[in-house]
């Protein structure tokens, strides 16, 4: 059994509780999520179930979107409503017209400092349990593409905004750059994540929809095909013999992909339309190669 099931994330569960949830109502050992929600947000969670697994990093790396809510006047030690304030400000003095300005500096390439409440590990420590201990470490800083950025609500304190962005964005680091950047104090209030690569949120479902799909034994249905996260790559169908060579690691000619770069991948499938590797080119090693080989189903 390998597919990816596309959840929507409550509030009040961690990332780390619904794969919990979900392993036990399957059914299935090998289970993974596609990048990290926090607590208090909410939205599209990609589950990878078996050998989907191996294709958790198409999702991570990928694209995502969300829609966060801003609150002005408060920063806090998390970035988010859920920690202690650290600071205040008077969230009258922020107009609409700064809010819009302020926006143009986070947009493209942007340098973010992970939160301490974070996952980030600082010399094999997750950053958010010295953060609990009350120790406070250097962070190094990172650059984020943030592909979008609007403004969709305003409604003082609080505002909305939409963004498109690629690995590694925090959100609650945006909130909280954006008060400092507005002279002001600010932290994120809510978060739903709409999008994370092909996964949209129209598509998703939650823990108790699983259940009943799982009472009714249809939740199969709902499992999106091995192969969904890399339909942007090339695809060839290898014969008996290639898929062969393809198994035992060797270099693989196929001249139907046409020219190609170094580093390129591309999808392998059997006659019978099964996904069967994804492959790299690697011209010093012959051409095509395989990089992730699938045990057959």
């Amino acid at each position: 059994m390998a597919g990816f099931l596309n959840m929507n994330k409550e509030p009040g569960w961690t990332s780390t509780d619904v794969v919990r949830k979900v392993k036990g109502l399957v059914g299935v050992k090998k289970l993974g999520h596609g990048g990290t929600l926090d607590p208090i947000a909410v939205g599209v969670l990609p589950l990878c179930i078996g050998q989907a697994t191996r294709f958790a990093d198409s999702i991570l790396f990928g694209t995502k979107a969300y829609r966060m809510t801003v609150t002005l006047g408060a920063a806090t030690d998390t970035f988010d409503s859920s920690g202690r304030m650290v600071a205040r400000a008077d969230p009258l003095g922020v107009g609409k017209d700064a809010v819009v300005q302020a926006l143009e500096a986070f947009r493209g390439t942007i340098t973010q400092i992970p939160p301490m409440y974070s996952a980030v590990k600082h010399k094999g420590q997750r950053l958010y349990d010295l953060a609990r201990a009350g120790v406070v470490v250097e962070r190094k800083s990172r650059q984020v593409a943030v592909e979008r950025l609007s403004l969709t609500r305003w409604d003082p304190p609080e505002f909305d905004l939409e963004v498109e962005c690629g690995h590694g964005f925090y959100a609650r680091t945006l909130a909280n750059d954006l008060g400092e950047a507005l002279g002001s104090a600010a932290h994120l209030s809510s978060l739903q994540r709409t999008r994370a690569g092909r996964f949209r949120i129209e598509d998703s479902f939650t823990v108790g929809q699983l259940e009943r799909a799982v009472e009714e034994g249809v939740w199969r249905d709902l499992l999106f095909p091995v192969d969904w996260t890399l339909y942007h790559l090339r695809a060839v169908v290898l014969d008996p013999l290639m898929q062969e060579f393809c198994q035992h690691g060797r270099a693989l000619g196929l001249s139907t992909l046409g020219p190609a770069k170094p580093g390129e991948q591309a999808r392998a499938y059997n006659r019978g339309g099964e996904m069967i590797a994804l492959l790299e080119f690697d011209p010093g090693r012959g051409g095509w190669r395989p990089d992730k080989v699938l045990a057959p189903s």
